[in-house]
């Protein structure tokens, strides 16, 4: 580590907006002058660098939901369709905690650059597959990758910055996020129909660049060789994390075969999820961001279902319809972050948030097939606002009451909740409706169609109702959609309640100070003149 003259003159030579307070112990206490002063080209072009990893491995989730059929169609693997679809969560979620330990003994820049290196490896082995269990292959290492990306990319914004300025920073960030899982399912549809190949290729140039910045410019801690790595490497959790991830991997296959493989009472799902619950309980689960993920992920999987099984739109223009709620959940991360940044109280923010999330999905009831578009658009709008407020300010929240010597192992937990919660908020908003959609069958008597709507096929037959509009007769079209009416009104209600919920937990949290000041041995005072 720099000594203190070193620390102290590199801090003036690189960031005028900082104000040295405390240097005895060796790491700088830094404080913001002024946020009218710029910051240095080194922090923005590290945050940029952030930003694009953050985009890609969101753009990587969603660009394969629309051309998966495509693949499976060029090396098969219909039988294990599940499987590719949900490999790369299963290697992303469980192995997260780690890498927040391993952040905490080898320094922020170690872990992140094998993680790019992993998700870049992973993408080329998909990419490259002749067939689905080298696609699978590829997918889980890509996840083991994206896993750490995902944690990392927090980790490194909170040591750029004081806790008080994180909430606007990771809103910034974010918004990238949210513009690749916006843009995905139209990029996806649209190279599918070229060389489907290229959806993971892609990852590897646009990753490779960032790679190069990041270890051009990010500072690594300077004699962390002369650090007994063996007594370091005792100090990990070998037995907990075991646990944890045994744990977690349980509980995906659990999910992933959660009555579409096999029924809910077959003791193959039974069999992983009671230990796997059993050991992931000993965790204390981040309760809000549990439930803001599983209140994401129900809008994104299923307000595109209105837009193609109800108003019968082909996956790209469905894609396209969807921006309004897509762009309106950044703008309004964005905002609360500023908010955050400049009156320092989460916990309004957090109990508007939710509530909002609760009106919203009580007003998607509303949508039918006769919804003009300035409708749906303004009810999309409505809906991104409640989840926008809350998603870039959770952190800090999580982070207000540790230490910054905690910030790692903190925010490695807080992304595998959020991970964990979009699973889950897949699995139970999908159980519910086809749960809804079975128990009302009888609504459609076109008996081919209320074959293919039966037992979990109504989603996937979404994407397709454009073309069975106009082969059905109105009379059984309009049956069509009344059954898919139902099935998202059993989720809207789900969703309403997981945000009231959620808005009776925002009290139970203390309203704590948020830090002006950053007292980190991993930002960028730590780089050499």
């Amino acid at each position: 580590m720099a000594s203190p003259g070193t620390s102290e003159s590199v801090l003036k030579g690189i960031n005028e907006s900082m104000v040295v307070t405390d240097i005895s112990a060796g790491n700088a206490v830094v404080e913001s002058e002024s946020l009218r002063k710029k910051r240095p080209f080194q922090f923005w072009a590290i945050f940029v660098v952030l930003c694009i990893l953050s985009f890609i491995c969101a753009l990587d989730v969603a660009i394969i939901a629309t051309a998966l059929p495509t693949i499976i169609d060029h090396i098969g693997g219909s039988n294990v369709y599940i499987w590719i679809a949900n490999s790369s969560t299963i290697g992303s979620c469980a192995p997260q905690p780690l890498y927040g330990q391993l952040a905490d003994v080898f320094g922020r820049r170690g872990p992140f650059l094998a993680a790019i290196l992993l998700f870049i490896l992973g993408s080329g082995v998909a990419g490259g597959a002749s067939n689905a269990a080298m696609l699978i292959a590829g997918r889980l290492v890509q996840g083991i990758g994206a896993g750490g990306i995902y944690v990392l990319l927090d980790i490194v914004c909170c040591d750029l910055v004081s806790l008080r300025e994180r909430g606007k920073y990771l809103g910034l960030m974010l918004s990238w996020s949210g513009l690749g899982a916006a843009i995905g399912p139209v990029i996806g549809g649209a190279i599918a129909g070229s060389d489907w190949r290229w959806i993971f290729y892609i990852d590897i140039p646009i990753c490779a660049v960032p790679m190069a910045v990041y270890i051009w410019l990010f500072p690594s801690r300077k004699g962390l060789t002369e650090y007994k790595w063996a007594q370091k490497l005792l100090q990990l959790d070998y037995s907990g994390t075991f646990l944890f991830i045994a744990s977690t991997v349980a509980i995906l296959i659990g999910l992933v075969m959660d009555g579409t493989e096999y029924p809910w009472s077959s003791w193959r799902i039974i069999l992983p999820l009671v230990p796997g619950v059993v050991g992931w309980d000993i965790y204390a689960a981040f309760f809000r961001s549990f439930t803001t993920s599983i209140i994401c992920q129900c809008m994104i999987f299923f307000i595109p279902i209105y837009l193609q099984g109800v108003l019968a739109n082909k996956v790209v223009t469905a894609g396209v319809y969807f921006l309004p709620f897509a762009i309106a959940t950044l703008a309004f991360a964005v905002l609360s972050g500023i908010l955050l940044s400049k009156f320092g109280a989460y916990r309004p923010i957090h109990a508007a948030g939710f509530a909002i999330s609760a009106i919203g999905f009580g007003t998607l009831t509303l949508l039918n097939e006769n919804m003009p578009k300035v409708g749906w658009v303004f009810l999309q709008l409505l809906a991104a606002c409640g989840p926008g407020l809350v998603l870039s300010i959770i952190l800090p929240a999580i982070l207000a009451a540790l230490p910054e010597s905690d910030v790692a192992a903190a925010t490695a937990s807080f992304s595998f909740i959020r991970s964990f919660g979009y699973v889950w908020g897949v699995t139970a908003a999908s159980v519910i409706f086809n749960a809804f959609i079975d128990r009302n069958l009888s609504v459609v008597r076109d008996s081919t169609t209320h074959s293919l709507m039966a037992n979990g096929g109504a989603y996937s037959l979404a994407s397709y109702t454009y073309t069975i509009k106009e082969t059905l007769a109105t009379e059984y079209w309009n049956q069509v959609v009344e059954l898919y009416t139902i099935g998202l009104n059993a989720v809207w209600w789900f969703g309403l309640g997981v945000s009231l919920l959620s808005f009776l937990v925002v009290f139970l949290q203390r309203g704590l100070e948020l830090r002006k000041e950053l007292d980190t041995e991993y930002g960028l005072e730590d780089t050499e003149s």
